[in-house]
């Protein structure tokens, strides 16, 4: 079945709340007035439940359905935008200097509220839909804290999914993958303690600028000499702050970065071999080097019922030749994985069109998604409630 005639209808009104959120945009917890934005909506559609503060501020809609009892289905969407100054030039451009959303979670809160619109007015399901609207994705860990929180046993939500744009995907178009489909990531910091001096005397000195560099370099190896050339690993260090003056060799020299793997074993022996090129280095240069390794966000695994489930829906909506079911994973994080990690579900993207890319700051949501987006979860919804 095509995109649904009342999705088609309710565009430009979605369209407006879209854009009143990009306008609006608000960062990792501090997520006020979008949610009350959000909760306003659910309880002018009618949901017979509306709870706030889950992970903080994250608001949920309970919908029951028409049918009868049975089980809760979760729909998710994320809320929070970059610290990004936005180049869109558009009327509806950010009104907050320095926020912008560059991620298009202002498109998927924007879609999920006109699914519970058009739920809310037909209930045409057996048992409930819980639409999840979701702070803190950017880095937060907004999910885990409303998992931590109690939402899937509060609720009863017995499977769960979520939805992403991707520019360079057509609008109109899908695509999934059953396993890993976003990577685990992690972040370090390296602390590098030379000895200061002047820098015409290098040799009385420890240079920390020297030996950061051969960690760069050293690092570099990770993924090139040491890990199956056939396993998926990134390691990029993307900080490097240290010295102050032309000639002062200084004292101290950090360097950060971040770790993306689609394996645990993967991640454990990148952490391992990260750990044993600081030990390594300090020790040929007379350093002091510390290494901080923190994992962030595990890897977004979606589940094979669920993903084929998932898939079909789309391709009723698109067509089978609009949709990818096998996509090629991407290393970029994602904390939909806690919700996927606490129950069965599927993670999928929809097409955003020849767009700038996600986090750019000429990045804006395509409006034209919103009817594929709003069928794809009123069909999933009805679809894995029908019993």
């Amino acid at each position: 079945m095509p995109v649904m005639n009342r999705a088609a209808e309710l565009q430009n009104e979605v369209t407006e709340w879209r854009r009143h959120l990009h306008r609006n945009p608000e960062l990792m917890f501090d997520v006020f007035e979008t949610s009350d934005f959000v909760a306003a909506k659910l309880a002018e559609f009618g949901c017979d439940e509306i709870v706030r503060g889950l992970g903080r501020t994250g608001v949920v809609g309970i919908i029951q359905g028409s049918k009868g009892s049975g089980e809760t289905v979760g729909l998710r969407a994320d809320m929070d935008a970059l610290p990004i100054i936005e180049t869109t030039g558009k009327p509806y451009a950010s009104e907050t200097n320095g926020k912008m959303h560059a991620c298009g979670h202002d498109g998927h809160t924007a879609m999920l509220l006109g699914a519970a619109k058009y739920l809310a007015e037909t209930r045409n399901f057996a048992g409930r839909i819980a639409v999840i609207f979701q702070p803190a994705e950017e880095g937060g860990g907004g999910g885990n804290e409303m998992v931590k929180d109690g939402m899937m046993e509060r609720f009863g939500i017995s499977q769960v999914f979520g939805m992403h744009n991707m520019p360079g995907l057509p609008v109109g178009q899908f695509a999934i993958r059953s396993g890993a489909i976003m990577a685990a990531t992690a972040e370090f910091t390296i602390n590098v303690r030379g000895r200061g001096g002047h820098a015409a005397i290098p040799h009385k000195n420890i240079d920390p600028i020297v030996i950061a560099s051969q960690l760069v370099m050293n690092i570099q190896t990770i993924a090139s000499r040491t890990t199956n050339p056939l396993e998926s690993v990134v390691v990029s260090v993307t900080k490097i702050h240290g010295g102050d003056a032309y000639n002062v060799i200084p004292e101290v020299v950090e360097l950060a970065g971040t770790v993306r793997t689609l394996k645990e074993d993967v991640a454990r022996r990148t952490e391992e071999r990260l750990r044993a090129i600081c030990a390594g280095v300090a020790d040929a240069n007379e350093a002091i080097i510390d290494l901080d390794f923190d994992p962030n966000y595990p890897v977004t695994f979606n589940h094979p019922e669920q993903t084929v489930f998932a898939g079909n829906i789309a391709a009723d909506i698109a067509g089978e030749q609009n949709l990818t079911r096998s996509m090629q994973p991407l290393m970029g994080g994602e904390d939909f994985s806690y919700m996927l990690n606490a129950r069965p579900g599927a993670f999928i993207f929809i097409g955003n069109g020849d767009s700038a890319n996600l986090h750019h700051p000429a990045y804006d949501f395509n409006d034209e998604a919103i009817p594929y987006g709003i069928s794809y979860w009123v069909r999933l919804a009805e679809s894995a409630l029908e019993r």
